[in-house]
């Protein structure tokens, strides 16, 4: 009795104890410029105090131990010791305060520095003690949570913790970092092959009538979810009868086969819920996303343009902190088959630049025609990085020319773009990709020419032009670009 009263006591006195969520640790940098924000659970009715460089602030746990707490700005800085005093005292060490990122999206922005160009020497100079890493794991969950599942906490970067991280992400934070000094803290949250669906809250989702085909495209998904689970437990039931005879018979049991996930990334929120939620109480400086493969398909692409910047706005209003800049990459080059909607999830990506404080590297020219995931994840970052310090008031060109308007001028067509910067090149021996059609939308081929800040296409087949778009397609001949040397998005007239 005596044992059961102290192991009682010994529970007791551990729920009492001051507890951070992972997300608040060593090394971690805190978003300069904003309150600070700590939070946690104590004993009910605990009184809590933290302390911060030359700042305190108190308060009291709620009736279910939650505690939260707010101190004023910092600049950035550090290193500095951060204390949380209860019954107990946490302190959390060598801590800075900077610029925080939010890197998510699929296997793209999954896509990690070892993999990428040049990556072994990559690794090698990774020695930034200022830039600080950490990394979610994988997880799904059926309603928000409050604490996230971590692959790695708050790390240095250097060559032994790069290795596995985000190489958009680590060039971009890169970039930053070695422009301004300040310290940079990023967050790795992605899960290859996941829909925009999953990142976005159900509140946002059911929010809008327009978006309700998300639902009906994971009811499709569940039947076939349901058959492949079947599969599986068959295949394990077999798998298993096999190690039993091999064991039986002395011989090597054979290894257990592969297993995808379950369907569940794919469920409506459920990335939200488990890799977003339990971020948006800590404040940051912005979101960098490189995503949209999987929702390039026939029946999701023409919602993603207004899935996109729900889900946007969505993040927006869970993090609390306005609208903080939202950096995207554009689909890249790449050969997916005659059924293939990447023009039209390109153009839905444009299309959401609309959006205050958003910004889009343009990638169409550094893809890789037959690797989804092209290596060159350098020039990925640095494009980001450009937005990034464009939204942040350098004057600098950050984008490659976007299409503005289109008008017919004696047989051809005049095209103007935003971001011309010194003006429009030619990167190749012609100027390719454009295309004209009349009333009836039916595109051939094009020639064109620059003139000054504009492009004048036009195809003697086609008396009367009424529409141009340029580098339709999957993998386009893509070879207009601004003096800065970046290249124009692929755009279409007459379609918004």
């Amino acid at each position: 009795m005596r044992i059961l009263s102290l192991v009682l006591l010994t529970a007791s006195l551990s729920m009492a104890d001051v507890r951070l969520p992972a997300v608040l640790g060593d090394h971690m940098v805190l978003q300069r410029g904003l309150p600070i924000h700590i939070w946690g659970h104590a004993a009910p009715g605990e009184n809590v105090t933290v302390a911060f460089r030359q700042a305190t602030a108190s308060t009291t746990a709620d009736d279910i131990g939650r505690w939260s707490l707010y101190l004023g700005p910092s600049e950035a800085g550090g290193p500095y010791e951060l204390e949380v005093k209860g019954a107990n005292t946490v302190r959390l060490r060598d801590v800075l305060v900077g610029d925080v990122w939010v890197a998510s999206g699929q296997s793209n922005m999954e896509f990690a520095v070892k993999e990428a160009v040049n990556g072994g020497a990559e690794i090698a100079a990774a020695n930034f003690p200022k830039i600080r890493l950490m990394h979610v794991r994988n997880s799904v969950a059926d309603h928000p949570i409050d604490d996230a599942d971590l692959k790695h906490p708050w790390r240095a970067c250097s060559p032994e913790t790069v290795s596995d991280f985000s190489a958009v992400a680590y060039f971009f934070g890169r970039d930053l970092h070695q422009r301004n000094g300040v310290p940079v803290g990023l967050i790795d949250t992605s899960w290859g092959g996941t829909p925009a669906d999953s990142w976005t809250s159900l509140k946002a989702l059911s929010a809008d009538a327009a978006l309700m085909p998300v639902f009906a495209e994971w009811s499709k998904m569940t039947e076939v979810l349901t058959a492949v689970r079947t599969r599986r437990e068959a295949q394990l039931a077999k798998w298993e009868q096999a190690v039993a005879a091999a064991k039986a018979e002395g011989r090597t049991p054979p290894g257990r086969p592969w297993q995808a996930n379950d369907g569940g990334e794919w469920a409506p929120s459920s990335l939200f819920n488990a890799m977003i939620a339990p971020l948006t109480p800590y404040p940051i400086r912005g979101a960098i996303w490189y995503q949209g493969e999987s929702n390039a398909s026939r029946e999701r692409s023409p919602l993603y343009a207004r899935l996109f910047g729900a889900m946007i706005e969505d993040w927006r209003r869970a993090w609390g902190v306005g609208d903080f800049p939202f950096l995207f990459v554009q689909l890249a080059n790449f050969k997916t088959g005659p059924t293939s909607k990447w023009p039209e999830l390109r153009e839905a990506q444009l299309q959401t630049l609309a959006l205050r404080n958003t910004g889009m590297a343009v990638t169409i020219d550094i893809g890789n025609p037959t690797d989804i995931h092209p290596k060159n994840k350098q020039d990925v970052g640095k494009r980001l990085a450009l937005a990034a310090r464009a939204l942040a008031g350098e004057k600098l060109e950050w984008s490659g020319p976007l299409f503005r308007q289109a008008t017919p001028e004696g047989g051809a067509m005049r095209v103007w773009f935003n971001h011309v910067g010194g003006g429009l090149t030619v990167h190749g021996d012609s100027l390719k990709g454009f295309e004209v059609a009349g009333a009836d939308g039916k595109f051939v081929e094009a020639s064109a020419r620059i003139d000054g800040a504009t492009v004048v296409t036009s195809n003697p087949a086609v008396a009367t032009p009424v529409y141009v778009r340029y580098a339709w397609a999957d993998n386009p001949d893509a070879t207009l670009y601004n003096a800065d040397g970046l290249p124009a998005s692929p755009f279409r007239s007459g379609a918004w």
